[in-house]
């Protein structure tokens, strides 16, 4: 597994990544940073990684890390989005999962949005 640390203001994460061949492209692009954007409880911001997904899923776990191809985005899922109904976490379109969040996700609802994030190995 790939190990990442997930930084916004105050708020750290860690993470680790699958080994797929997604995660090690965005694995091998860091570090990064971008402006953190909210949706629900999902946290999800640009970066500078443009793929399409091949094992794309129409539904997540709390504490999934996913790439977003609509957006070029690396989504955080901590709970329920908008658009999430009986208890699913539902992104707002296809995503593709790249690992999990493995410590600090209690964290997540404290961070705003236009707060940069950087992402970088741990």
């Amino acid at each position: 597994m790939k190990k990442i640390k997930i930084k916004a203001g105050n708020v750290e994460v860690k993470g680790e990544l699958k080994e797929t061949s997604l995660a090690e492209k965005i694995f091998s692009s860091l570090p990064f940073s971008s402006k953190a954007n909210i949706w629900g409880d999902e946290i999800y911001f640009e970066i500078p990684v443009d793929e399409k997904v091949k094992n794309g899923v129409k539904e997540v776990e709390k504490g999934d890390i996913a790439y977003w191809p609509d957006g070029k985005c690396m989504c955080l899922f901590f709970g329920p989005t908008p658009i999430s109904h009986s208890g699913k976490i539902i992104p707002a379109s296809e995503v593709e999962v790249l690992g999990k969040i493995t410590e600090g996700i209690e964290n997540l609802k404290e961070v705003s949005a236009g707060e940069e994030i950087v992402v970088e190995k741990e």
